[in-house]
């Protein structure tokens, strides 16, 4: 398979990025091992958007604040996220932007309970609710467009961080959901934590 070539991205991210969001989607338990700080370029090619929405997403340990968002004028939503934490002000934040989300992080060892969270997703086709590519000049992080979360829909992104051994892993699944969102329940989990 050809992959798209990322300007912005150092020799050999590429290829993990590639390696990564593969391993979320075949939900394999073996995990990439990342040196800590990282930066994860945004990564959602075609069969991934097909497969599960999963990209990974920028995490910068220590940065202040926990995350950014700016809006521009095409509409779309730009979203840094520096540190786990504090996910209520993000989905405050998006959605004072018009970008109808319900927004969740998700520690290692854990997984968002019930499954699934609402009676339909749309798929990645119907609803693409992550940008890919990135426009040009984005700063790293990912882009949303909230125009396709539409009325009566809500957009879903949960984010996972895991670190193990020094390493870092960190992903996004990024779905529009018809109806109500159930709330995330974390619960123990030995399967990868956005597998749904």
């Amino acid at each position: 398979m050809n992959w798209p070539a990322e300007r912005d991205l150092p020799e050999g991210r590429h290829r993990l990025l590639k390696e990564f969001v593969m391993s979320e989607i075949d939900r394999a338990p073996a995990k990439r091992r990342l040196p800590r700080p990282t930066v994860l370029a945004p990564a959602l090619g075609l069969a991934a958007a097909a497969a599960a929405a999963v990209v990974a997403v920028p995490l910068l340990f220590g940065g202040t604040p926990a995350y950014a968002v700016s809006k521009g004028a095409d509409g779309l939503i730009h979203i840094t996220i520096n540190e786990a934490k504090d996910p209520k002000g993000l989905q405050e934040d998006l959605r004072e932007m018009g970008a109808n989300v319900v927004v969740d992080y998700i520690p290692q060892g854990k997984k968002c309970s019930p499954q699934p969270r609402a009676a339909r997703f749309l798929s990645a086709e119907e609803a693409p609710l992550t940008v890919f590519p990135m426009p040009e000049g984005s700063e790293p992080g990912f882009v949303i467009d909230p125009r396709v979360i539409g009325e009566g829909r809500t957009g879903v992104l949960e984010f996972s961080v895991s670190e193990n051994d020094g390493g870092v892993i960190a992903g996004i699944w990024a779905r529009v959901a018809e109806g109500p969102i159930a709330e995330c329940v974390l619960v123990d989990t030995t399967e990868a934590p956005l597998s749904h």
